[in-house]
């Protein structure tokens, strides 16, 4: 594994939209090559080696199949959202089509030169992505009704009563954070537009009761 990776391996501002990542080889590790643009989202599951048993390797379980054998992947619909998300964020505010108080509050999160901690580029990513999806996508194009099928049939093959959606951080990213962004969005436009049904000013916040330390 070449060392130039361990020398410099933060490529991006935390705070600007990736433009540049290390190259993964075939086994996931960094190589030496710079490439440009993002890196995909990709799902990687790693199995270890199956034990042999009489001879013969045991058989490892799938998974990422269900209980069908079909194989459940999202990293298609994962990069297609985040295109989509990417080039309605470089839309001139007129053609958003969202709420005026969202736009407002895209206007403050993106470009206000806050005194203390700026969000980082993930945090107003993941709050974007929710409001594409809730605002936009609905009523933007085939694109976005196609992904909205998609999440309404993991939802029902999962919970027909509660539709969910479903965001991942690294650690360390600020999730706090986007809870927090995410519920002033839907409480301003819940009281801007009190018969909207995709806005809601109740809320219950549930964590896990688990602390992790290191020795």
């Amino acid at each position: 594994m070449s060392s130039a990776f361990f020398d410099s391996p933060i490529l991006n501002s935390p705070y600007e939209e990736p433009t540049q990542h290390w190259e993964l080889d075939a086994s996931g590790q960094p190589t030496a090559v710079v490439k440009p643009n993002r890196r995909p989202s990709a799902l990687v599951s790693p199995i270890p080696k199956p034990k042999k048993i009489k001879g013969k390797a045991a058989a490892q379980p799938d998974f990422l199949a269900d209980e069908l054998g079909q194989e459940y992947n999202p990293t298609e619909v994962i990069n297609g959202i985040r295109s989509a998300v990417e080039s309605w964020r470089h839309l001139p505010e007129s053609q958003w089509q969202v709420t005026p108080s969202t736009a407002r509050l895209l206007r403050h999160w993106r470009n206000h030169p806050f005194a203390n901690q700026r969000p980082f580029f993930c945090q107003v990513e993941a709050v974007e992505t929710v409001i594409w999806l809730t605002e936009v996508a609905p009523k933007s194009s085939a694109q976005g009704r196609r992904f909205w099928t998609h999440l309404e049939a993991a939802n029902a093959a999962s919970n027909l009563e509660l539709l969910r959606m479903a965001l991942k951080l690294a650690t360390g990213a600020g999730k706090t954070t986007v809870m927090a962004m995410l519920i002033a969005w839907q409480t301003v436009n819940a009281v801007r537009h009190p018969n909207a049904k995709r806005f809601s000013r109740g809320f219950l916040i549930v964590t896990p009761g688990i602390t992790i330390s290191g020795q």
